[in-house]
C-alpha cells in the first residue's frame, strides 16, 4: 500500500498532450492546447489556442476548432458526414471560439449538395449528444439542450436555444432569438424571435423571455408582439400581410428583419399560430 500511495498521476508532456492520445502528423496544434487522455486528433486537424479536450474526444476531417472552446468525452467531431450521396468529395468544418462541446455530441462536415461547408459560430453550447449535421450553418451564441437533434442544411441564427429533445427537419431556417421548445419537430422555418412548440411544430407567439433577458427595451417588445398580430392574423394572404406590416413598420429594425426573414424564403414553408393556418400564403 505504501508504494501504491508513492504512485504519480500520467505524466502530461509540455505541449499538453497526454501520452495516451493519437495526434496524426499534419495536425495543427496552438498555444495553451490541453488534449487529454485517450483522444484522436485527424492528420487535416487545426486546434486554436487554448483548446481543450476533456479525454476520449475523436476529432477526423478537414476540421478547425477555434480558441478556448471545450470538449467532452466521446464527441465524435467532423468525421464523414451521414449522408448516402456522399462520395468522397472535400468538405469542411468550421467551429469557433469560445464554445462547449458536451458529451456525445457529433457534428458533421458539409457534401456537395450542400456547399461542403458546415459552419458553427462563437460562443455556442452544444449539451449532451445533440447533433449538427452535414451543411449546418449555425451562428453565435446558440444553444442546443440534450439530445437535440439539426439535419442536414439548416440554418440557425444568432442567439437560438432549443430545448431538450427537439429535432430540426433539414433544409429548415431558425431566425435569431427564436426558441423551440422541448421535444419539439420544426418542419417549417421559423421567425426571428419566434417560439415554436409540439409536434409537428406550431408558432406559439414570441420568445418574450429571451427578449427581456436579452436587454430589449419595453418599446421594441411592444412593437414586436403588434407586428406578429398583424402578420398572422386571419385576413388576406401572408403576403399581403407582410407588406401591410413592412408599411407600418418600416423604421422598426426587429420587425423587418422578420420580415427581410420571410421574404427572403427557403424550402420549407414559414412555420405559423396552429389557428393562422394559410394555404394561400
Amino acid at each position: 500500500m505504501a508504494e501504491m500511495s508513492k504512485k504519480r498521476p500520467p505524466r502530461i508532456t509540455p505541449l499538453g498532450i497526454h501520452p495516451s492520445s493519437v495526434v496524426e502528423k499534419g495536425a495543427q496544434i496552438g498555444e495553451g492546447v490541453s488534449i487529454g487522455p485517450f483522444c484522436h486528433i485527424g492528420a487535416h486537424v487545426t486546434l486554436g489556442d487554448g483548446v481543450e479536450l476533456i479525454s476520449h474526444v475523436a476529432l477526423g476531417g478537414n476540421t478547425s476548432v477555434g480558441a478556448r472552446t471545450r470538449i467532452f468525452p466521446f464527441a465524435s467531431i467532423g468525421h464523414e458526414p451521414q449522408d448516402l450521396k456522399f462520395h468522397g468529395e472535400e468538405n469542411s468544418l468550421t467551429i469557433g471560439s469560445d464554445c462547449m462541446i458536451r458529451e456525445g455530441v457529433t457534428m458533421n462536415p458539409g457534401t456537395e449538395g450542400g456547399g461542403g461547408k458546415t459552419i458553427v459560430g462563437n460562443h455556442c453550447t452544444f449539451l449532451a449528444n445533440s447533433h449538427i449535421a452535414h451543411d449546418v450553418h449555425c451562428g453565435h451564441h446558440v444553444i442546443l439542450s440534450n439530445n437535440v437533434m439539426i439535419a442536414g442544411h439548416c440554418s440557425l441564427g444568432d442567439y437560438v436555444i432549443a430545448g431538450g429533445g427537439a429535432a430540426v427537419h433539414q433544409f429548415v431556417r431558425i431566425g435569431s432569438h427564436a426558441f423551440i421548445a422541448a421535444m419539439a419537430a420544426a418542419e417549417n422555418d421559423v421567425i426571428p424571435y419566434g417560439m415554436a412548440i409540439g409536434n409537428r411544430a406550431n408558432l406559439a407567439g414570441l420568445n418574450l423571455v429571451g427578449l427581456k433577458r436579452r436587454g430589449f427595451e419595453r418599446d421594441e417588445i411592444h412593437a414586436l408582439r403588434r407586428a406578429y398580430r398583424l402578420l398572422f392574423a386571419h385576413e388576406g394572404t401572408l403576403k399581403e400581410r407582410v407588406e401591410d406590416v413592412a408599411e407600418e413598420f418600416s423604421s422598426h429594425v426587429q420587425v423587418m428583419e422578420i420580415l427581410n426573414f420571410i421574404r427572403d424564403g427557403g424550402d420549407r414553408p414559414i412555420c405559423t399560430p396552429r389557428e393562422a393556418r394559410d394555404p394561400t400564403a
